[in-house]
Formats: C-alpha cells, structure tokens, sequence
C-alpha cells in the first residue's frame, strides 16, 4: 500500500478556516464550544456515514470523549464532596 503524505500547503492555506471548529478542548468554556460543534454537525450529518463531514463528525466526538475521560471524573467527585453532608 502506497500511502501519499498530506499535501501540507492546502491544509495550511485552509487551516486558519478550521482552527476554530477543530481543536483540542484544554478548558470547559473549549469543551462547550466543541459540543456546540458537534451538535451542529449531528444536525447536518444525521446517520448519514457517507456524509463529507461525518468523518470531522467522528474526530470531534473522539475529542469530547477524551476531554471527559480526563476531566468529567473530577468534576463529579469535586461535586459529590460539596453536596455531601457534613458530620
């Protein structure tokens, strides 16, 4: 299998349009964006796998998936400790 590397010269030139949509969520207000992303994508991309966008549709939710795995735990142990009763 001969695989071609990525024409890297077209991926900058369109790279400033997509940094905004496609990006590693480092805080909760990033985290929201991309799921707002994600939300509009489902919208348009519905079940449709052949869809030109499912495959952006797969890699933002591969980085929610990762964002919660590392941070929703904290969150949900940090909240259960200030909910918990005091003795």
């Amino acid at each position: 299998m001969n695989v071609q590397p990525p024409n890297l010269t077209v991926v900058a030139t369109h790279w400033p349009e997509m940094a905004s949509t496609l990006f590693v969520p480092h805080t909760e207000a990033e985290y929201r964006r991309l799921v707002a992303v994600l939300d509009t994508l489902i919208d348009a991309v519905g079940e449709d796998e052949s869809h030109a966008l499912a495959s952006l549709m797969e890699i933002v939710g591969v980085l929610i998936e990762q964002y919660e795995a590392e941070h929703v735990s904290e969150l949900t142990s940090e909240e259960s400790l200030s909910v918990s009763p005091s003795h």
